[in-house]
C-alpha cells in the first residue's frame, strides 16, 4: 500500500509549525518512507507568544485561540500544498497541535489548534488529538513517537531527541521504552536570549564556559529526575521551574549555557544507565539523533564523548530526518489511526494497553 500524508508538528521550543509531506510503503508490515517535501513556519512574535501564555486564558478565550490557530494551521498547509503543487495528492493530514497542559497523573493533556477548523479549510481528511486515548487509559500520553519509530527506524539501540524537551526512546530485544530527560532547547534558546541571540549557534557560548557545580547540583536534585519511567514533562517544567534556579545564581551566561549542557548529558547517561545492561554493554550500539538540538555541535560532541563508555555511537542522519522526524512521524500516526491500528505503545506509557490514537475529522467530500 501507498499512503501519501502531511505531518504537522509544533514543538515546545515554540521555533515554528513544522510541516513535512511524506509517501510511504507498507508491503505486508514493513514500512519505508519518502520525506518529499518538509519546511518550518516560523511563528510570529504575535502567535509564539499567543501559544506560550494560552495556559492562562479563561476557557472561552482558550477555545477562540483553539479554533483560530486550527485556522492558520489549514491556511500554512493550503499555502505548502500550493508552493509544492501537491493538489489532489494528499489523502490525509496528521496535526500533533501545540501541546499546552500536559498533567497525566490528573488524567489530561490539551494540544491546540482544532482539527475540525483545519479539515473544513483544507478539504482533506485529518487526524489529531493523538495523545488523549492512550491519558484515558491511564498512560502518559507521551512519548507517542515510539510506534513510528519501531516500525521507520528498527535498527537502533536508541533514538535521541533533542528538542524544547530531550526524550529518548530505549530498544533491548524488540521491547521499546521511552520517556522525557530533561527540558533541552527551551532553556538553552532562553539562556541565549539573553544576549540577544535566537540560540547558541554550534554551542560556542557553551563550550566557552565553565561548569558551576553548584548550579549542577540544583539542577541534577529536582524531583522530575528521581522518578521512574513511564514519565513525561509539561513544556513549562524548564522556563517556570528549572531557569529560575539557573537565574538566582549570579553568573556569565557562557557559564549557565555551559553547566546546562552538563545537566542534559548528566541526565542522559541516567536515562542510559537505568535501562543499559552488561550483557549489551560488550556490542557497540547505535543511537540516531534529532531534533534541534543536534545540530549544535559543542553538545553533540559532548554527548559523543561521554557516551563512549557505554559502547554508543551516535549517528546523525540527514539534515531533513534531523528536523522533520517528529513531523514525519505524526504523518506515520495518522495513517496507523485511519487504518485502525495502535499509535501508541503501552511499554512506554504506561497504560493499561496499547491503543488506537485520534480524532477524525472528515474534511474532504463524501
Amino acid at each position: 500500500m501507498i499512503y501519501r500524508a502531511i505531518g504537522l508538528m509544533s514543538g515546545s521550543s515554540l521555533d515554528g509549525l513544522d510541516i513535512a509531506f511524506v509517501e510511504f510503503h507498507e508491503l505486508g508490515g514493513q514500512w519505508s518512507y519518502t520525506l518529499q517535501h518538509a519546511e518550518t513556519i516560523a511563528y510570529t512574535n504575535a502567535w509564539g507568544s499567543r501559544l506560550k501564555n494560552a495556559a492562562q486564558l479563561s476557557v472561552y478565550d482558550y477555545y477562540l485561540l483553539h479554533t483560530k490557530y486550527g485556522v492558520w494551521i489549514a491556511e500554512q498547509v493550503n499555502a505548502f500544498i500550493d508552493k509544492y503543487q501537491l493538489h489532489h495528492q494528499v489523502q490525509l493530514i496528521a496535526s500533533h497541535g501545540h501541546t499546552v497542559l500536559h498533567h497525566p497523573a490528573q488524567h489530561i493533556t490539551a494540544q491546540i489548534g482544532d482539527g475540525a477548523s483545519i479539515a473544513a479549510n483544507t478539504g482533506i481528511n485529518v487526524v489529531s488529538d493523538l495523545r488523549n486515548i492512550d491519558i484515558a487509559f491511564g498512560g502518559q500520553g507521551a512519548p507517542i513517537v515510539p510506534m513510528g519509530e519501531q516500525l521507520l527506524f528498527p535498527t537502533y539501540n536508541y533514538l535521541l531527541n533533542i528538542g524544547g524537551i530531550a526524550n529518548i526512546t530505549i530498544q533491548q530485544n524488540g521491547i521499546y521504552k521511552a520517556f522525557d530527560i530533561c527540558p533541552a532547547n527551551r532553556v538553552l534558546d532562553a539562556l541565549a536570549a539573553q544576549k540577544g541571540l535566537n540560540m547558541d549557534v554550534d554551542g560556542v557560548l557553551a563550550a566557552n564556559g565553565k561548569c558551576i557545580e553548584s548550579l549542577l547540583d540544583a539542577l541534577n536534585k529536582q524531583s522530575y529526575y528521581q522518578q521512574i519511567p513511564p514519565k513525561s514533562l509539561a513544556n513549562e517544567f524548564g522556563i517556570d521551574i528549572l531557569l529560575p534556579i539557573i537565574q538566582s545564581f549570579n553568573i556569565s551566561v557562557k557559564d549557565a549555557l555551559h553547566t546546562y549542557v552538563q545537566h542534559i548529558i548528566h541526565q542522559l547517561r541516567n536515562a542510559i544507565a537505568y535501562f543499559n545492561n552488561s550483557a549489551v554493554q560488550n556490542t557497540v550500539q547505535q543511537m540516531l539523533v534529532t531534533g534541534g538540538g543536534a545540530f549544535n555541535a559543542y553538545l553533540i560532541q559532548q554527548l559523543q564523548s561521554s557516551l563512549s563508555t557505554h559502547n554508543i555511537d551516535i549517528i546523525l542522519p540527514d539534515k531533513n530526518t534531523i528536523q522533520y522526524k517528529e513531523a514525519l512521524i505524526m504523518a506515520l500516526l495518522g495513517i496507523l489511526r485511519w487504518r485502525e491500528e495502535n499509535t501508541t505503545l503501552a511499554s512506554v506509557t504506561g497504560a493499561i494497553r496499547n491503543s488506537i490514537g485520534g480524532a477524525v475529522w472528515i474534511g474532504q467530500e463524501a
